[in-house]
């Protein structure tokens, strides 16, 4: 029997046993009062014993030492890396759990490495596909009207499933706390115009109204990744294009608020219940509740560039309509020039 065979194999240097990694588990009670499972979050943690009391999972891993990857579930300290997460219980308490990574930042490269290569080939391969029928498509050729029809299809499925695979493998890459980013001092305001400008045609086809509005002086200045952000708040629009009745409002709006900027995407109309908003951005849960992955996922990795940015999302609803935001951090010159 072969290593592969008996679930053993090589990553560089070190040996990985595949099957093995076992979570380690610990009860927080609604005091506060943290109780251990099994010896494995200790072990994971590297610590002799777990403190007797800690306000949250957050609060346990920094205590002892951990930091969190910004956008993704991911810890790390010493070179030890670390998935951790939690569960609400039915009497208040909540179940922490640890979960190590085996190769650490080796396995993390070789994964992100075959995402990539991954990412070329399907994207290459869809490209060409939507290249020839645009080519089709230029005039230059008669086409029956079955076939023109047939070659709209063709390129309007091609443009959803290439951006599609670009949200998996990003959102994929995020969960391994490794989402590029290219943060560039900028105004925000440009960068709303663009993603309100992207979906109008999608507002029109929807019979709804889509609407940026900005305050009446500059916004203060971000460090951001253009791209990123841009994304996150089309998400947020197509989100809620696929609740809209005809004739409702989409509304875009921006403004300083605490130290950062909030971007809100407002829906006015019959709000969600109060179980699907809490799930907004729940992208597994959501999946497998809705069978669908397309906006489920998009979503997702809209929180995670938003927090790999230093950022937060959110949502909130009323009897109006439904509010889906994002808050940034304003450049450090830009808020000092504010103070002074």
């Amino acid at each position: 029997m072969d290593q592969e065979t008996a679930g053993v194999r090589e990553e560089g240097e070190q040996t990985v046993v595949v099957g093995e990694d076992v979570p380690g588990f610990a009860i927080l009670s609604r005091r506060g009062h943290l109780r251990e499972v099994d010896g494995r979050m200790r072990t994971h943690l590297g610590v002799v014993q777990l403190p007797e009391a800690v306000g949250s999972l957050e609060e346990l891993l920094r205590g002892v030492g951990f930091r969190q990857r910004p956008g993704a579930d991911l810890w790390e300290h010493e070179g030890r890396l670390l998935r951790a997460g939690e569960r609400a219980l039915e009497d208040g308490a909540r179940l922490l759990w640890t979960l190590p990574i085996e190769g650490d930042e080796e396995l993390v490269r070789r994964r992100v490495r075959y995402l990539g290569l991954a990412s070329h080939d399907l994207r290459g391969s869809l490209a060409n596909v939507r290249s020839y029928a645009a080519l089709l498509l230029n005039g230059r050729i008669p086409l029956e009207p079955k076939a023109k029809r047939g070659l709209e299809t063709i390129l309007r499925n091609t443009d959803r499933a290439l951006s599609f695979a670009q949200d998996f493998f990003d959102a994929s890459r995020a969960d391994l706390g490794m989402l590029a980013c290219e943060p560039e001092k900028q105004p925000l305001e440009p960068l709303l115009a663009q993603a309100v400008e992207h979906q109008l045609e999608a507002a029109g086809a929807a019979s709804v109204g889509l609407s940026l509005e900005l305050p009446g002086t500059p916004l203060p200045e971000v460090e951001v990744d253009a791209g990123r952000v841009q994304h996150a708040v089309e998400a947020f629009i197509r989100h809620h294009l696929l609740h809209v009745q005809p004739g409702e409002q989409l509304r875009v709006r921006a403004r300083p608020e605490d130290g950062g900027l909030r971007v809100e995407v407002r829906r006015d109309g019959v709000p969600p219940s109060e179980e699907e908003t809490a799930l907004t951005f729940a992208r597994e849960e959501r999946a497998f509740r809705e069978k669908k992955l397309e906006d489920p996922l998009r979503l997702g990795l809209a929180r995670q560039e938003i927090e790999a940015l230093g950022g937060s999302v959110g949502v909130t609803t009323d009897e109006g309509g439904t509010t889906l935001f994002l808050t940034l951090p304003i450049a450090l010159s830009s808020s000092a020039s504010a103070q002074a």
